[in-house]
């Protein structure tokens, strides 16, 4: 796609648009103006997350619901997952991110206030007033024709060895790089991930590369548990049908796995978890659950003396994500497994939502 640095963006577009729960239109809005420190980008693709569908369904914590205020500030762009091309950029922007008109752009899920404790900490991902993407009207999302990057955000130029098409992925992969790092994977470990969803197979990709003894995959779908052999993984288990904690104790001699990583928000899996998992070994929850879990906490003490970790975004990982995919690590014929336009935003949700045959579903506005 050719920009000209003096090209005048449209006025009006098209945008999915979230206004409560299950109600999701195609609409026209105002295209948006970069101001100074800004980008606006012409969207290539955005992905649907899980996040996006529980936001879709009313989850609890995203909705207010009578005194509890929840997250989501209606109406709003969804998206946080994306890429584009740079199409408008305002004064002092180019400069301070390295980015010319054209260039392929992603931008961090999370634009952090840079004031709070944990900003000025180095750990922006945990700011206590962060606007994420698609979630809040300071931070409108990618489904959309454009979007702006404002002022507070951190971008990243995509280099020209990884197709544009890829790039959309670079998100959930920076948040699976995190998970891992979290899990601090030793030469030797037996690694467990549970969940072969668009961040779980991430997590296996990036966990091969820290060379496990036995790295195993566990999903309750038979196709999805193909697709996480196809990133890497040595053993793939379906609980369904499975005896997964048997088969986990009888690999590693009774002792069970040195790190367990939870990647499908689901409770039964946690449990599995914990009964898999050795003495000592480190549980990394990234899950979002749709209901409060309940377990033996005993376990996690007095009975195995576990380290209990959880993870969040992707800090500091979306430069290791890039160079993952201009490397050509990760199955991504697999991993894409949908594209639709952005006016078959509907059937996407509903993909994401049944799951049995998508990996990541991407929307394309153009």
């Amino acid at each position: 796609m050719n920009f000209e640095a003096n090209q005048p963006l449209p006025r009006r577009m098209q945008a999915v648009i979230c206004h409560q729960p299950e109600d999701y239109r195609l609409e026209e809005m105002d295209v948006p103006v970069p101001g100074p420190g800004e980008v606006v980008i012409k969207v290539h693709s955005a992905g649907i997350c899980a996040s996006d569908i529980a936001c879709y369904v009313g989850t609890p914590g995203y909705w207010s619901v009578g005194d509890i205020k929840g997250y989501v500030q209606p109406p709003v762009v969804p998206g946080h997952e994306f890429v584009g091309h740079v199409a408008a950029l305002g004064e002092g922007a180019g400069e301070r991110y390295g980015l010319k008109i054209g260039d392929t752009a992603v931008s961090e899920q999370v634009t952090p206030c840079w004031s709070c404790r944990f900003c000025k900490g180095g750990n922006y991902h945990m700011c206590i007033v962060p606007e994420i993407y698609g979630f809040r009207r300071k931070a409108q999302g990618a489904m959309a024709e454009y979007m702006k990057f404002p002022g507070n955000a951190i971008n990243h130029r995509i280099p020209g060895q990884v197709p544009i098409e890829h790039a959309v992925y670079v998100e959930p992969l920076a948040c699976a790089i995190h998970a891992v790092q979290r899990a601090d994977i030793q030469f030797g470990d037996v690694v467990v991930i549970a969940g072969a969803g668009p961040i779980g197979i991430g997590m296996i990709a990036a966990a091969r590369l820290k060379n496990p003894r036995l790295l195993i995959a566990t999903d309750l779908n038979d196709w999805r548990l193909e697709q996480a052999k196809a990133a890497g993984a040595h053993l793939v288990l379906n609980p369904g049908t499975d005896d997964a904690v048997a088969e986990v104790l009888r690999f590693t001699a009774g002792y069970g796995c040195d790190k367990f990583i939870e990647a499908s928000g689901a409770g039964t899996a946690v449990e599995q978890g914990l009964a898999m998992i050795r003495n000592q070994g480190t549980f990394v929850v990234f899950g979002v659950f749709k209901k409060p879990v309940t377990v033996d906490w005993t376990l996690i003490g007095d009975r195995k003396e576990l380290n209990i970790l959880g993870s969040h975004l992707g800090p500091g990982c979306y430069p290791i994500a890039i160079d993952m995919l201009a490397k050509g690590l990760l199955p991504m014929d697999r991993i894409i497994s949908h594209t639709l336009p952005l006016s078959d935003f509907q059937r996407g949700i509903d993909l994401v939502r049944d799951g049995s045959r998508s990996v990541k579903v991407a929307l394309m506005p153009a």
